[in-house]
C-alpha cells in the first residue's frame, strides 16, 4: 500500500475511534490535536500532530505550540517531545497516531512531574494586556456615548423606517411637492 493509502485508513480508523471524544479535534484530514487530561485540569497539554505527504513510512510533525500550552514550561515540552520522538521512532513505518496519542494519555503523570502550574508564563503576558486596556477604555466610553439615543429618538426613528431600518421609498417627497406646488401657480383654463 502506498502513504496515501494509509494515510486514508488511518483517518478513517482516527475518526470512528474518536467519534464523540470531546478531546480530539481534527484540524485537516492530516492535521489532529488530542487534549490530554480533563477540562480544567492544570496539568492538562494539547499535541498536535501533523502528517507529513510520506507518513507513515517518515515521521508525523508533533507540536506543543497551541496557546492551550502557553502555562507550560519550554522544558517540560521538549520533554515531552522527546518522549514521544522515541515512541515515533519506534513505531516508524505503521499507523501510529492513535498509539502517540494514547502513550500521552497513559504517561501524562510523568510527562508533567515537573510541571508547576504556580509557576505559569503567561503572567507578563497578562500585565501587558492589563496595562493596554486602560489605554482602550476610555475610547470606548466615548463611541458609547455618541451612540446612545433616548427612548423618544428610539421611537421616532421606528417609525420612519422599515423593519430593516431602512426609510420607506418616497419619505421625503411630500416636502418637494409642498416646495414645487408653492413656488409655481397653475393656471388652468
Amino acid at each position: 500500500m502506498g502513504a496515501n493509502e494509509d494515510q486514508e485508513m488511518e483517518l478513517e480508523a482516527l475518526r470512528s475511534i474518536y467519534e464523540g471524544d470531546e478531546s480530539f479535534r481534527e484540524l485537516s484530514p492530516v492535521s489532529f490535536q488530542y487534549r490530554i487530561g480533563e477540562d480544567g485540569d492544570p496539568k492538562a497539554f494539547l499535541i498536535e500532530i501533523s502528517w507529513t505527504e510520506t507518513y507513515p513510512q517518515t515521521p508525523p510533525v508533533i507540536s506543543m505550540n497551541a496557546f492551550f500550552n502557553n502555562t507550560i514550561s519550554s522544558a517540560v515540552k521538549q520533554s515531552i517531545l522527546a518522549k514521544l520522538q522515541e515512541a515515533v521512532e519506534v513505531n516508524l513505518g505503521t499507523a501510529m497516531t492513535y498509539t502517540l496519542f494514547e502513550y500521552a494519555k497513559d504517561n501524562k503523570e510523568q510527562f508533567m512531574e515537573n510541571h508547576h502550574p504556580g509557576n505559569s508564563t503567561p503572567t507578563p503576558i497578562a500585565n501587558i494586556v492589563s496595562v493596554e486596556a486602560p489605554s482602550t477604555a476610555p475610547s470606548s466610553k466615548k463611541k458609547d456615548k455618541k451612540e446612545q439615543l433616548s427612548k423618544a429618538q428610539k421611537r421616532k426613528l421606528a417609525d420612519k423606517t422599515d423593519h430593516k431600518g431602512e426609510l420607506p421609498r418616497g419619505w421625503n417627497w411630500v416636502d418637494v411637492v409642498k416646495h414645487i406646488g408653492s413656488s409655481s401657480v397653475l393656471h388652468f383654463t
